[in-house]
This record gives structure tokens, sequence and C-alpha cells, in this order.
């Protein structure tokens, strides 16, 4: 048998006796795919209109770019930061089994919906000269056992001829920011992030990657370091908006 052949034959016997199944329902899908056509129904896409700095939908018809309440009145240090889908039902479920529960491989479905925010005309078309994930503080990426932002930037970085480069880290350890309202999760956050030694950003266009964007206090945070370091740009893309 040609050697060629051999990895086919193993494909092919791999797929006969071990189908690959919707992560959601178990329905068989495509190797290649994690989730089933009903199911990536259920994710709900973020559509126009929504705000063009963190991509929150808006219920009404507005036609023209916009800022929503959440930004109006803010600075924040990145660009823009552009999210595919809403963090309700079925997305909000992948993305906490993923996190919390240490179902890495849900990593595959997550960073789809991820990789979809480069079809964004606000991220078409760009170069970036680096990928970087939102890093987690040391104790908590021990705690969990990885960096989601980390495994998503890798599977995005794969699909991109930008390089991953894990220039940021996080210093400080703070508390959950869930119970907290916007004002209080940026002092939260203030200085809790750094360049690490012997990392340079001068000049670099950055596409800086986290799974969920709330109030966008983090990247805002991490974007200021960066720029404060010397980007030149920093673009945002996470593969949920709350």
């Amino acid at each position: 048998m040609p050697a060629l052949a051999i990895p086919k034959l193993l494909h092919a016997l791999t797929s006969l006796f071990y189908p690959a199944t919707c992560v959601v329902c178990a329905a068989n899908v495509e190797r290649s795919e994690y989730l089933c056509a009903d199911c990536q129904r259920r994710a709900p896409r973020i559509v126009a209109p929504f705000c063009a700095k963190c991509s929150e939908p808006f219920p009404g018809a507005i036609t023209q770019s916009f800022r929503c309440a959440n930004c109006e009145h803010r600075v924040l240090h990145f660009d823009c930061a552009v999210a595919a889908y809403r963090s309700r039902g079925l997305v909000r479920k992948l993305v906490h089994e993923f996190k919390y529960a240490k179902q890495r491989h849900l990593r595959y479905p997550v960073a789809g919906w991820l990789r979809e925010t480069l079809s964004d005309p606000r991220l078409r078309g760009r170069d970036f000269d680096v990928i970087i994930p939102v890093p987690l503080h040391p104790a908590r990426e021990r705690e969990r056992g990885f960096n989601q932002a980390t495994l998503l930037a890798e599977l995005l970085a794969a699909s991109t001829t930008a390089p991953l480069r894990a220039v940021l880290e996080r210093t400080r350890y703070t508390t959950t920011q869930t119970a907290y309202d916007r004002a209080e999760r940026m002092e939260n956050l203030h200085g809790a992030f750094r360049l690490r030694k012997n990392q340079d950003v001068r000049d670099f266009r950055v596409l800086l990657i986290d799974d969920v964007l709330t109030t966008g206090s983090t990247l805002s945070e991490c974007a200021r370091v960066l720029r404060a370091a010397g980007a030149v740009s920093v673009h945002a893309a996470t593969a949920a908006r709350a």
C-alpha cells in the first residue's frame, strides 16, 4: 500500500468506528465540525445595529455608526472590540463549560465563533503584527489549569499570518469582576497588567483576544498598557459579547 494512502485509511477507519458528533446534542457531524447545523442556529448572532466601539447590540432601527451608553462617556483604550455572538443560551453554556468545567475540547467551537470576527468590516483586511491574549494571574491559571484566552488565540493565530505572543502579564490577583458595576470594574483592574520583561510592542498593530466582553474594562486596561508601550493600534476580538 502506498505510504500516502495510510493516513486516508486511518481517517476512514476512525470515522467508521468513532464518528464525529455535535458537542451539544451528539448528532453526527463532519469530523472538522463541532456543532450540528441545528445547534449552530441556536447561537445568537450579533447583527446590526450595534455599537461601533464595543459591539453592544441596539434594538432600534439605527442605520448610521453610533456609540452605546456603555462607551459614550468613557475612555476606552482599544480602537474597537468586535464580537460575533451574544453570550446567551447555547453560547453562554459552552463558554462556561469550557472555562469553568475544564472542558478544553469546547475551545474549538468557541474559537470558531471568535474566528468569525475577522470577517467584520472593522477587522476585515487589517494587517496585525501580533496576536496577544489577555493574561490570567498565575494563581488563577493554576486554579483553572489553563488560560482560556491563550487557547483561543492559539487557534485563531493558526488561521492568520500574525504570530501569537504572550507579551502581557497580570501582576495583581483581582477578585472576580462579575459582582462589580462598570466603574468598580475599572478601579479593580487599574494597574493589574504590565508588559513582560524584554517584550517590545513599539509600532505594532495589535489584535487583543479574550473569550467574552462584558463592559470592556479588562480589554481597555490591557490596551492602555500596550499603547503606553508604543503600540500604534489595539483592536480586540472576543468570541461573545455579554
